[in-house]
């Protein structure tokens, strides 16, 4: 199954849940698949694991990232590049939002909110169900609701990002399926995709899953690690 997206994404989540990484590999998989992707990094909260991070890998790909001016770009401050709206008016093939975690990084779409008025936005929220605050369907709903009050915006659908990191297993990509499953069927969301480790897809039976899977090949390592090549064309 394909991961069909187009127009205006933006990934949304807790702390830890993933999505920036998703939002790399989201990137890559869409322009490995012909469309014109552009990625804006709108986390203006967490200093750490951002998406400017892999800007290099993006941009040898072809994949535009908006990013805050040079001289703040390792800064943490809330800089917001006033390129974002024209991104937002244009949206083109596909243009992801990154947004930071939690409602307080969600803070910006409500400084957004005209520039997304009628641009047919979708709203993704990102969900590891390993992480603090996401083990519970319960704790998941009230993240939702935090975020759609501080973004002024509603959730569209679920992405699910089970992960151990390092320690990954099919067994943990089976149960944070059958868990975002659950998600879905309560909350009323559509399961857009889950991910998983690319190295791990080999031995995954993909038949159990209702939804596509998204290859994950991390970016965002340790100093002492590198990250993962993305081989064009390939997912």
């Amino acid at each position: 199954m394909k991961i069909d997206l187009k127009g205006l994404v933006i990934l949304a989540g807790n702390y830890g849940s993933g999505k920036t990484e998703v939002c790399i590999n989201l990137a890559v998989y869409a322009r490995d698949s012909g469309q014109r992707v552009r990625v804006a990094d709108l986390d203006l909260v967490n200093p750490y694991f951002r998406t400017r991070e892999a800007r290099k890998a993006l941009a040898d790909l072809g994949i535009e990232l908006v990013l805050p001016p040079e001289k703040y770009l390792n800064a943490d401050l809330p800089v917001l590049s006033p390129v974002i709206a024209g991104m937002i008016r244009s949206s083109g093939d596909l243009t992801l939002l990154d947004v930071g975690g939690d409602a307080v990084g969600a803070r910006v779409l409500a400084c957004l909110f005209d520039a997304l008025q009628g641009r047919g936005a979708r709203m993704l929220q990102v969900v590891n169900p390993y992480r603090p605050y996401a083990d519970s369907v319960q704790g998941c709903m009230r993240m939702r609701a935090e975020i759609e009050k501080a973004s002024r915006m509603r959730f569209a659908g679920i992405v699910g990002n089970a992960n151990m990191i390092g320690e990954t297993s099919a067994d943990h990509i089976y149960e944070g399926y059958a868990f975002v499953e659950e998600l879905s069927r309560k909350t009323g969301l559509e399961l857009i995709f889950i991910t998983a480790p690319a190295d791990l897809l080999p031995g995954i039976d993909l038949a159990r899953f209702s939804c596509p899977v998204l290859p994950i090949r991390r970016q965002l390592v340790p100093p002492w690690k590198r990250p993962e090549i993305f081989r064009s064309g390939s997912k």
